[in-house]
């Protein structure tokens, strides 16, 4: 059997020579994010993954509509949840939302708060890793993608990212290259060339 386990859970509760992990009053501890095979002993990383942090915004798509409750699928090992008394307007499966992590509950299920529904747009999945590059500082690098194309861009914590209106094409261009480009120097600026570009007919 495998579950997903967090830095500082404990593996088992023995001491187990396994790299990714400690050792302390004779029990193991997780030192990653990521998946344990119980039968095994092996612990694998889950390295670039989103974990799940209170107050981080993330994106969403309604997996179940259930009487009290919805299941959300986040692009992650992590699941969501939605309590239906605090979501104003019905979801339906396939819907995409934004929300606020609650917390992390004890099955390791993501409690989703503050729900809003985003209709149209497009919709598609970066590296986690990569989502502060692509926000910038004090969300610069974000506002001048938005700058440049007339698009309303939302960006979730766990590499989500949905895009409408404006210059859809060239928006999830530049984002994909700040995602490509994200560990280089002088990036802003070629991020600028490509929005002021006038091929690109924004």
């Amino acid at each position: 059997m495998s579950r997903i386990v967090i830095p500082g859970e404990v593996l088992v509760e023995k001491p187990l020579r396994t790299e990714n992990a400690m050792i302390e009053d004779n029990k193991t501890f997780s030192t990653v994010l990521g998946i344990f095979n119980d039968e095994k002993g092996i612990l694998t990383p889950l390295e670039g993954l989103w974990y799940p942090r209170r107050g981080d915004i993330v994106l969403g798509i309604i997996e179940e509509a259930r009487l009290n409750s919805y299941n959300v699928e986040l692009s992650s090992p992590f699941k969501g949840i939605i309590i239906a008394k605090f979501v104003e307007t019905r979801l339906q499966r396939g819907d995409v939302v934004e929300a606020e992590v609650k917390e992390l509950d004890e099955s390791k299920t993501v409690v989703l708060m503050r729900p809003r529904k985003l209709f149209g747009g497009k919709v598609f999945d970066v590296k986690p890793s990569k989502i502060p590059r692509i926000i910038g500082k004090a969300s610069t690098m974000l506002q001048q993608i938005r700058d440049g194309t007339k698009s309303s861009v939302t960006v979730g914590m766990n590499g989500r990212i949905w895009v409408k209106g404006g210059n859809v094409e060239l928006a999830i261009k530049a984002i994909h290259k700040i995602s490509e480009e994200a560990h280089t120097s002088g990036l802003t600026e070629r991020v600028k060339e490509l929005l002021e570009s006038p091929r690109q007919g924004v």
